[in-house]
């Protein structure tokens, strides 16, 4: 295998913690000098990235590219897996969709897919130094190794060295290892040439026997006991947003609505930097409580998740707020559910051909087979963020005729999105990330509920990344050992 040097990391389960630590690494090499690209083959994920040519990826590798400081590329993530539903998906291949499939048919046509997994992989490392690659799941999932393109099938495919990462905060984290290992065929424990303990709480000279006892049973090498790290990193799916109370040292509460498919709620990790904002997750009408501003969030089944808003009594609660002057800001998915009715003619989400809105916003969506992927730079025009400069993405299904004032004008002139009064919406992820319109937000909650403008502003939002990018790296470089991971790349060179 020509090109880049490599290192993958797998683990012994989804979440633990294989996305931070290639994010973790990527910024390492880049610090010491190299070009880094990441790569995932297959990621499932409900959070993805529009890059600048207008391809879709993970979320965890646009962070992943972020963290090595180059600019995010469907090559990084060749396939991407959107659930829509408990048993199937939308497939993204090199950043386009390809239609829905069942885990059935998926799995059924999955190794059809490797020429175009090869083909991304070896582009990117001609053009890189360093190749940071990230497994999925576990590597150990035998009823899954037959045709396997994302674990150990990708490592012998590309010839790549293998860390694997345990879980220490959920427990039984030698279970974990030694039985991944052990479940592995010969040639597979023989590329893995590191074992990590990831999320330790403590102290790990605690863990030290355990540890020599683990390398005598396996006869390899723990290259070190990584700490859980308190950094703010764009997760890769949707189990991350937490329920509960947002943070009660701050004045301003802010509840977003964890729909079932939620997608992107990276959209609002921007305004939980704010010293004013405290932002929470909520799935129950109980829960709701009287925050100061209520979220619909993006969501990649917006019909399924409106009837679920309905059934669950979320949608009257909502509307009773929206009604006392709340006010309700909806993204994308949350957009379309606030319009007056949503058109499925075409059946792109199921056989439901029409269904009513929360007639919230005066506008009507209608379905179409094709996606909208676009990066946009957008002014918002009138209401209470009126002027916040905005740099987002869309990424949706169908469009939206709005008959009110728009929430923005991109930069062309044409109008986007719909406000009426309190209750916005808007297609476009990552509105917060410019500031600005953090800021204007904070400053009109804060004068409806009366209370002082705080003078310290949050941090710039890319600033506060490059910052959790190097902290990250630093408490991964000071427990990894890493002159054992650049002996591993050197003996696969």
């Amino acid at each position: 295998m020509s090109g880049a040097k490599r290192i993958m990391v797998q683990g012994t389960m989804s979440g633990a913690g294989k996305s931070l630590l290639c994010t973790a690494l990527c910024r390492i090499f880049r610090q010491d000098g190299f070009r880094v690209a990441p790569f995932k083959s297959q990621n499932m994920a409900l959070n993805s990235y529009v890059t600048r040519d207008g391809l879709e990826l993970g979320r965890a590798q646009a962070a992943q590219a972020e963290a090595a400081g180059v600019e995010p590329d469907a090559r990084m993530n060749p396939i991407l897996l959107k659930p829509s539903s408990d048993v199937g998906s939308q497939v993204i291949v090199n950043g386009l969709a390809r239609g829905n499939m069942t885990a059935a048919e998926y799995f059924a046509c999955k190794k059809t897919l490797l020429p175009e997994i090869k083909a991304a992989y070896e582009s990117l490392a001609a053009g890189n130094d360093v190749v940071v690659i990230e497994g999925a799941g576990s590597p150990a999932e035998i009823n899954l190794r037959e045709n396997d393109i994302v674990n150990m099938g990708l490592a012998e495919l590309v010839n790549a060295p293998v860390l694997l990462a345990g879980d220490i905060d959920r427990g039984g984290v030698f279970a974990q290892l030694y039985g991944t290992v052990m479940l592995l065929s010969e040639a597979e424990r023989a590329r893995i040439k590191g074992l990590v303990v990831n999320k330790f709480r403590g102290d790990a000279e605690l863990l030290r026997p355990g540890l020599r006892q683990l390398e005598d049973l396996t006869g390899i090498p723990v290259l070190g006991v990584v700490p859980y790290l308190r950094v703010e990193i764009d997760d890769e799916d949707s189990l991350a947003p937490r329920l509960g109370a947002a943070d009660a040292r701050k004045p301003l509460d802010i509840a977003a609505v964890r729909l079932p498919h939620i997608s992107n709620f990276t959209d609002f990790a921007p305004l939980e930097t704010h010293p004013l904002l405290g932002v929470r997750y909520v799935d129950r009408a109980a829960k709701l409580g009287a925050p100061d501003l209520v979220i619909l969030p993006g969501t990649k089944s917006t019909m399924d998740d409106l009837v679920w808003l309905r059934e669950s009594g979320l949608e009257a609660a909502v509307r009773k707020l929206a009604a006392s002057g709340t006010p309700l800001l909806g993204v994308c998915g949350g957009y379309q559910m606030l319009g007056e009715r949503i058109d499925d003619a075409s059946g792109i989400e199921g056989s439901v051909p029409s269904l009513r809105g929360m007639g919230l916003l005066p506008c009507v969506t209608a379905f179409e087979p094709e996606k909208t992927l676009t990066r946009v730079r957008a002014t918002v025009t009138g209401g209470p963020l009126d002027g916040a400069g905005l740099e987002g993405y869309e990424i949706h299904m169908g469009t939206t005729e709005a008959r009110g004032a728009p929430f923005c004008r991109l930069e062309t002139g044409a109008p986007e999105g719909c406000q009426r009064g309190n209750v916005l919406g808007t297609y476009l992820h990552g509105l917060f990330d410019s500031g600005e319109a953090v800021e204007k937000l904070a400053d009109w909650l804060c004068e409806r509920r009366g209370i002082p403008k705080s003078a310290a502003a949050a941090e710039p939002w890319r600033a506060y990344k490059e910052r959790q990018y190097d902290l990250l790296a630093q408490g991964v470089r000071e427990a990894l050992d890493m002159d054992a991971v650049y002996r591993a790349m050197e003996e696969f060179a």
